[in-house]
């Protein structure tokens, strides 16, 4: 009887955010922020309508005086420059949703820095083509035997046409 080797164990590939969590805690540590998930997640805290106009820049802590409790901390945002009057009226929101996520009162006020934010926004899809335009593509198309192809292509033809 031959004898085969093992089978090989599972394959153990750990996500990059694993790796990679104790670089990225002292970087968040270094703007005050305790944990990560306040950056990572600001979309879920915050809400779209506010996120899509503000993000966290770091959060600055007061020094402690012994004896007396920790007071709360100040969050920077980074605003729009054109939002910033509307996220400053929303600051109850901000700051009830942000203690919310944290479970207690870590946040007491929002401070604000007019800036441009640093992620790229989302890319905007570009409407589809006129079906007019299309129709005429797929009449210059000529024989074509797949439907479905020449319609893609008649799509196509006139998205290029249309730029």
């Amino acid at each position: 009887m031959a004898k085969f080797p093992p089978k090989p164990g599972p394959i153990s590939a750990k996500p990059l955010g694993i790796l990679l969590n104790d670089v990225f805690a002292e970087a968040y540590a270094k703007q005050g922020f305790a944990a990560r998930e306040l950056v990572t997640r600001w979309e879920q805290i915050a809400g779209p309508e506010i996120a899509a106009h503000a993000e966290p820049l770091k959060m600055q802590w007061p020094r402690p005086v012994e004896g007396q409790p920790q007071e709360p901390a100040t969050l920077v945002l980074r605003v729009e420059g054109p939002m910033a009057l509307e996220i400053q009226h929303s600051a109850d929101v901000i700051l009830e949703r942000v203690n919310r996520f944290f479970g207690w009162s870590a946040v007491g006020k929002l401070a604000f820095r007019q800036a441009p934010l640093s992620r790229p926004r989302r890319p905007v899809r570009p409407a589809p083509p006129d079906p007019k335009a299309v129709a005429k593509e797929a009449e210059s198309l000529g024989d074509i035997e797949d439907e479905e192809l020449k319609t893609a292509l008649a799509r196509l033809g006139a998205a290029i046409k249309r730029n």
